[in-house]
């Protein structure tokens, strides 16, 4: 392998460990870190001084974003699968400056990071657990008690699980990211973001 191809597999993976992050922040140049959690989960608990560009938005206007964000970025989520997710969209569009936090703002609080609390939303892998031993439950239970086929939907339950950790993806996750306690008033757009953040286009 060259060292090009080195360095560009390097840049793919490239993450920051919570004890260095709170480092960098104490540092005069700070990264900025956009954390890609949806709205209802970051005004729950966030890293302060972050902002909020949920996935679902960075993903459709990627290209945008990458244009107008200037310096070092740092990707959040729960736990660094979305953030890894966000470093990929970006990475394609040849924005090299951003990096994943690793174990996400989970981590971050276990290693004593600053952050904000406003509410008492659950976290995602949370409502996830929640739905899905629920889900199992009532599969269960409804075998027992109405039809034997009718648990055959823990086995669903389980076998989506199972898919989630070898995909590192949740479709659980997408849907309950669209229920209307993970909202808040007013969603985050790109407008607003720009509106409080320094960008590329504005240091020209």
């Amino acid at each position: 392998m060259t060292a090009t191809a080195t360095a560009t597999t390097e840049a793919k993976h490239r993450s920051v460990t919570p004890d260095e992050l709170r480092r960098r922040l104490a540092a005069e140049e700070a990264p900025m870190i956009l954390d890609v959690r949806t709205p209802g989960e970051f005004d729950s608990v966030h890293i302060r001084g972050s902002h909020n560009v949920p996935l679902d938005l960075l993903t459709t206007h990627t290209g945008h974003l990458a244009d107008r964000l200037a310096g070092h970025i740092v990707l959040v989520c729960q736990s660094g699968a979305r953030a890894a997710q966000a470093h990929q969209k970006l990475d394609a569009t040849g924005f090299a400056t951003a990096e994943v936090l690793d174990g996400g703002i989970t981590a971050y609080q276990a290693a004593g990071g600053d952050v904000v609390r406003q509410g008492n939303r659950w976290a995602m892998d949370r409502q996830v657990r929640m739905a899905a031993g629920s889900l199992v439950l009532a599969g269960t239970l409804a075998g027992q008690l109405v039809h034997r086929r009718l648990g055959l939907l823990a086995g669903a339950i389980g076998a989506g699980l199972a898919y989630s950790a070898l995909s590192d993806s949740c479709a659980m996750a997408a849907a309950l990211s669209r229920m209307p306690w993970n909202r808040v008033e007013a969603d985050p757009s790109l407008t607003s973001f720009f509106d409080q953040v320094p960008t590329a286009l504005q240091d020209r």
